[in-house]
């Protein structure tokens, strides 16, 4: 055998030139071939295992769970009880290397800072991952694991696990066959933060538990000290970590919308909220979004649309027709989608769709039935040949576009002391209409007092930097403390 071939070339051309002389095990075959039978079992690992990532994994108990790892030991510890065969770690990188070779699938479900990180790394060594929601921390990171997914040919999805349910099937189902007109505003909103946000940076530092690995937690995003208010899932709402309420649930509530009208890249945004604080998303938010007109189905034109989220107890006014004292947060949130013939209704997740008319309309249905779970249809694809796999439901080559646009629209509420809308050139991932001398500045703290029975504010701002500096670097971050992504391909 020449020095010059690898193991893994020779077994696949032997085994190439052995299909036409006999059948051949699958455990042979199988995964030096790409493919899997169907009834083989996967070999997965979860990384961020504590949270979110427990209830994936429990979907996928069938499969063979041979990795855990997770920066919070006591966090995790009913997950490793849960599963007591499976490996333990602290250090994604130190399992890969470990168990690099047997690994089929991988779960991400850390904070949102390093999604990115975990999942392109997986995906460069050809393993399938499965990514919670927001799929990534920034629009450059979307991009990458899109670029990587297609280049890597692996199966993928996010963790919006509404996209395989019946609801937005139903959504897709009415709009295509227009059964609601055309579509020019759509609103949206969520219950959500249901976790501390618009908090000042704490300046006490709490000692690191000892089944804590802090820097491991922190990763690319610059060095703090430790507060309890930060770990477990409160990190949501602080920007160096999350992405507040609208990159947790649009990646929900929103899909509908993005998938049921075609839409790509917003061509403008605006963002509002309460106070904006420099290291923590604010108590209540408001981003418009406007997306050109796209190509036109058979049966409705796909008119320009302007999409306009709301959070933290905000909601848009009540259609006109909206029985009085009918709650609209279904789950979570809805989504109001305003057509010239019908309006259309559904809550988060994409569920119990219905048009205000009364009406339900015996549409043709035009996407694929998930039967499985979110999870295991996502084995299901993984099993498949690159050439024959039935893609999931939110497979990176779509929820890539969408999460870039979900944390776009977090950039413009980070950016509204600009006072302007902001033009996205989505191609080239940058704002376009930014002035060359505009500055920005955010509070780090809003001094608040009662002074003779009247609220005062002494406001500390941080210095003022280069708003286009500073877009630039919430779109790509830089990433600290040694750590770095592959590169675009």
């Amino acid at each position: 055998m020449s020095s010059k071939m690898s193991r893994r070339k020779f077994i696949q051309a032997g085994a190439t030139a052995a299909v036409g002389l006999t059948v051949v095990p699958s455990s042979v075959l199988g995964k030096s071939m790409g493919h899997m039978a169907p009834s083989d079992k996967l070999n997965i690992v979860g990384v961020g295992v504590g949270g979110m990532g427990f209830a994936n994994l429990k979907n996928l108990e069938s499969q063979n769970i041979v990795g855990l790892c997770d920066v919070d030991w006591k966090y995790s510890q009913r997950v490793f009880d849960y599963f007591p065969k499976a490996k333990k770690y602290y250090d994604y990188r130190k399992m890969y290397d470990e168990l690099g070779k047997t690994i089929d699938g991988v779960v991400v479900a850390t904070a949102d800072h390093t999604h990115a990180l975990i999942a392109a790394d997986a995906m460069t060594m050809g393993k399938h991952v499965y990514v919670q929601k927001p799929l990534t921390h920034s629009v450059y990171e979307s991009r990458l694991l899109t670029k990587l997914a297609e280049k890597h040919k692996v199966a993928t999805s996010m963790g919006n696990q509404g996209s395989s349910g019946p609801g937005v099937r139903q959504v897709i189902d009415w709009i295509s066959d227009g059964q609601i007109g055309e579509v020019t505003k759509v609103e949206a909103f969520t219950d959500r933060p249901i976790w501390p946000q618009g908090l000042m940076t704490p300046k006490e530092a709490d000692p690191v538990p000892s089944t804590l690995n802090w820097d491991l937690f922190i990763g690319p995003a610059p060095k703090r000290p430790f507060n309890n208010i930060y770990h477990p899932w409160n990190w949501r709402g602080w920007w160096d970590f999350g992405t507040g309420a609208l990159g947790d649930m649009a990646c929900h509530i929103l899909h509908p919308v993005f998938k049921g009208l075609n839409l790509g890249y917003p061509t403008k945004v605006q963002g509002s909220s309460t106070m904006l604080l420099t290291d923590c998303a604010p108590n209540a938010q408001m981003v418009k979004y406007i997306f050109p007109a796209r190509e036109n189905l058979s049966k409705v034109n796909m008119p320009e649309v302007e999409v306009t989220w709301y959070d933290g107890g905000l909601q848009p006014f009540r259609p006109e027709g909206v029985p009085a004292g009918k709650n609209l947060n279904d789950q979570g949130g809805a989504v109001i989608f305003h057509g010239t013939k019908d309006t259309l209704i559904c809550g988060c997740y994409g569920v119990n769709p219905w048009l205000l008319s009364g009406r339900t309309p015996n549409s043709p249905k035009t996407q694929r039935e998930v039967t499985l779970s979110h999870e295991m249809d996502w084995v299901r694809a993984c099993k498949e040949t690159p050439a024959n796999r039935v893609e999931t439901a939110s497979p990176f080559s779509e929820a890539g576009p969408f999460n870039e646009m979900v944390v776009m629209g977090v950039l413009a509420v980070r950016l509204q002391g600009l006072n302007q809308e902001l033009h996205w050139d989505g191609q080239n991932m940058k704002f376009t209409n930014i002035p060359a001398d505009a500055k920005i500045r955010t509070i780090i703290e809003d001094g608040f007092k009662i002074t003779d029975g009247h609220p005062t504010f002494d406001k500390t701002w941080t210095e003022p930097v280069s708003a286009n500096a500073y877009a630039e670097e919430m779109i790509k971050h830089t990433y600290q403390n040694g750590w770095k992504l592959p590169a675009m391909p």
